[in-house]
């Protein structure tokens, strides 16, 4: 049975989060095979996504490492995502080796634990496009401590893997719209089609 997130005839009261939008606006810059483009490529486009983002303030300057690092780190949270929403990419080997990448950045880019009279967070000591990183960070791990961690997923659509949170009440949802989907039950249809079609001329 193919479970949809935006296709739940009853939505939970769930909403997305500061640190969830921070999460999904980071893994949604990977090209697909829906059109879109890869915003990371290099570090002017890098500059640019943060400068749109509002996380950059045009005066540091951004390298082409720096981008080959926020592909690495985003590619290596879409495997995490995939893996909550039980893809196959995601899960054995491709996720131990996201894990243990994200374990590297986690060393690179610490954060510090930020105490005020209205409460605690966590956030990134450093400037400049490491201050990104560790922002991004900061997100996965303040959100990751939530019940609600398994939610964010990135779309089971092999074209797609567009990131999304799972507002359905049981937690299933599998894509991250009611177009891919159709694509996936659509491709599973035509490949038992094609089974079928073989083993009649086997007989």
């Amino acid at each position: 049975m193919v479970t949809e997130a935006a296709a739940s005839p009853e939505p939970s009261a769930r909403t997305v989060t500061p640190t969830v939008e921070t999460v999904l606006a980071f893994v949604n810059t990977r090209a697909d095979g829906s059109g879109r483009r890869e915003l990371f490529g290099d570090g002017d486009a890098l500059a640019e996504w943060l400068a749109g983002s509002g996380e950059f303030d045009g005066e540091t300057v951004v390298t082409d490492a720096d981008a080959a690092v926020a592909r690495e780190l985003r590619d290596a949270l879409v495997v995490v995502l995939l893996a909550h929403s039980g893809d196959e990419e995601g899960l054995g080997e491709p996720l131990l080796r996201a894990e243990r990448h994200l374990r590297r950045v986690g060393s690179l880019y610490p954060l510090a634990t930020v105490v005020t009279a209205g409460g605690v967070e966590l956030a990134s000591p450093q400037t400049g496009v490491p201050r990104v990183f560790g922002t991004v960070l900061a997100a996965v791990t303040t959100f990751a401590q939530s019940g609600d961690w398994r939610r964010i997923k990135a779309c089971r659509n092999p074209p797609c893997h567009f990131g999304f949170f799972d507002r359905t009440r049981n937690g299933a949802g599998l894509y991250c719209s009611t177009g891919c989907g159709s694509q996936v039950s659509m491709r599973k249809h035509r490949q038992r089609q094609r089974r079928g079609g073989v083993a009649e001329s086997e007989a």
